[in-house]
C-alpha cells in the first residue's frame, strides 16, 4: 500500500459489530477474527472512496499524534492485511 492507494474490503469481507459479545469482528469466507482497537479504527476509514493518505490525515487529527508515524503504522497493517486478503487496494 501507499499513501496514494484506496483500500477497501475484499470480496466477502465485513467488518461487523457483534453486538452479543459486545465487540466488533471481521467476517470473510470461512474465517473471522476480532482486530485490536488499533486495527479497529483503521478499518473503519477503509471504504474504498478514501485513500491511504486522507486516513492517516484523519487519525493524526483525531489522535494527536504524529503523521509519519501514523503512516508507517497504516501502511503496514494494511500491508499484513492485503498479505491475509482481508483488504485490497
Amino acid at each position: 500500500m501507499q499513501g496514494t492507494s484506496i483500500p477497501r474490503l475484499a470480496p466477502g469481507m465485513k467488518l461487523r459489530e457483534d453486538k452479543a459479545r459486545g465487540q466488533w469482528v471481521v467476517l470473510g469466507p470461512e474465517r473471522m477474527f476480532v482486530p485490536d482497537e488499533i486495527a479497529l479504527e483503521v478499518l473503519r476509514l477503509v471504504d474504498g472512496a478514501r485513500s491511504v493518505e486522507a486516513m492517516v490525515d484523519d487519525l493524526a487529527a483525531r489522535f494527536a499524534a504524529p503523521r509519519e508515524e501514523i503512516l508507517a503504522d497504516v501502511v503496514a497493517l494494511l500491508d499484513d492485511l492485503a498479505a491475509k486478503g482481508v483488504v485490497r487496494a
